[in-house]
């Protein structure tokens, strides 16, 4: 199956369950800026620059780190960063408020799919969440 066929078929699978082409669009896109922010909370780093993002402890806004190198020696710059991961999570709470019985599951592990959706029956009552939620639909194609 190719990719094209692959798209055709989760987005069919989420016409299924509910979901409009737009709302699975922009639960794709949420994915996706999750899944970026993950990676750069772990930081990406090359010989000559290393970028990261971390969450102010008081105020809770994130920053960029940037390390860079001049010479011999590393120079830091901070910089705001636009809370991306809280406006990806905001757009799935408004597309999930709207169906009952789903909820999302948001992984912050940047090697794996970010943001599982979990269908009425996924996960039974009392069970933790962070244990089962691939029993919940990836959001990836």
């Amino acid at each position: 199956m190719n990719k094209r066929q692959k798209t055709a078929v989760f987005f069919d699978r989420m016409t299924n369950l509910g979901f409009s082409h737009a709302e699975t669009d922009a639960l794709l896109k949420a994915e996706r800026a999750l899944s970026r922010f993950a990676e750069l909370e772990c930081g990406i780093s090359d010989c000559n620059r290393s970028i990261s993002v971390f969450r102010d402890e008081e105020t809770g806004r994130p920053f960029y780190r940037v390390e860079y190198r001049v010479g011999n020696d590393w120079k830091e710059r901070i910089e705001p960063k636009r809370d991306t991961e809280k406006a990806a999570l905001q757009t799935v709470a408004r597309i999930l408020e709207r169906k009952p019985g789903f909820s999302a599951f948001h992984q912050t592990d940047p090697r794996g799919v970010s943001l599982y959706i979990i269908r009425p029956g996924d996960i039974e009552a009392g069970e933790d969440v962070r244990r089962l939620y691939n029993r919940g639909l990836a959001m990836a194609i």
